[in-house]
């Protein structure tokens, strides 16, 4: 497979609506939205708004069998993942690349489990975040999908270019760095620092950036998962605290995290693969993780008195 003719999105929630409308914009047959039955009749019913305009998507439930996917792009919650690994089946053939934007680092693994490494890349969506309230979602176009492959041996690099050639045709920023699991992790480290401790403490992003005590808690957090990092084999772990601090700086003050976005709507928070994870590779590891065990107490707290 040399071009991308056809896409298969699973999820169109706050990030999933942003390549959904951009797709859609370009050329509505490129694209198919992966609902179940209680989805396709909710969304005939009340469409999700993106922006001030209808998303008018072609949907396709999980037992179809007349559509092959060139590109499928995951961008459900975690816990939604293993329903869609399940849903995805009879859209995946022998060249179908799978790109995950959700949050943290494990899906990858989950889905190469199913599927396997040769057209699983590494991905996440990072930029402003998009503001959902019920079906409206906004987004102010700041944002991109960074991604690359886990290494050579696994994954066919020409994935990266197939990818990249059709992001440049419908529109979509995109950036492929040279060490796609470091900045995987570099992601990993500003989501758990600032994700988990928002939704505790009802900031957005610039009352964040203005708190010094803030600050010096989100360092600590960081710190453990940098230990981790270092550990799992992720490379320049020296350097990644300066180029973290560097991205929460460049985000959008009156922008919220999608921790909080869910913590406002009641909804259950991500704190499985943030907190969760960094607790059981820090026992792994034998490093400690005390910031991340009281944030983990503090939300679950939050969660037990919606």
């Amino acid at each position: 497979m040399n071009e991308i003719k056809r896409v298969l999105i699973c999820g169109i929630g706050a990030v999933g609506s942003i390549y959904a409308n951009k797709i859609n914009e370009y050329n509505s047959d490129l694209l198919r939205i992966l609902v179940d039955k209680n989805r396709y009749e909710k969304y005939l019913k009340s469409p999700k708004i993106f922006n001030g305009k209808e998303l008018k998507l072609n949907y396709i439930l999980p037992e179809d069998k007349s559509y092959h996917a060139d590109l499928i792009i995951i961008a459900t919650k975690f816990g939604g993942l293993s329903e869609v690994i399940e849903n995805i089946k009879n859209f995946v053939g022998s060249d179908t690349i799978i790109i995950s934007l959700i949050n943290g680092v494990t899906s990858e693994e989950i889905i190469a489990q199913k599927y396997g490494w040769k057209h699983t890349l590494l991905a996440y969506f990072i930029g402003h975040s998009a503001m959902r309230n019920g079906n409206i979602i906004s987004h102010d176009g700041v944002g991109k999908i960074v991604y690359g492959i886990k290494d050579e041996i696994h994954t066919d690099i020409k994935d990266i270019e197939i990818v990249g050639k059709f992001f440049d045709k419908v529109g979509i920023n995109y950036e492929n760095p040279s060490d796609m699991p470091r900045a995987l992790w570099l992601k990993y480290l500003l989501n758990t620092s600032s994700n988990q401790a928002s939704a505790i403490l009802k900031m957005t992003f610039g009352q964040m950036q203005q708190s010094e005590k803030y600050m010096y808690f989100m360092k600590n957090a960081m710190d453990e998962v940098i230990q981790i990092a270092k550990a799992c084999g992720i490379n320049n772990t020296e350097t990644m605290l300066e180029d973290a601090l560097k991205g929460f700086a460049m985000m959008s003050p009156d922008g919220k995290t999608s921790m909080l976005q869910d913590v406002e709507a009641k909804r259950k928070t991500e704190l499985d693969i943030f907190a969760n994870t960094v607790i059981e590779l820090g026992e792994k590891y034998n490093i400690s993780t005390p910031y991340n065990k009281i944030m983990k107490e503090m939300i679950e707290v939050i969660e037990e008195n919606y």
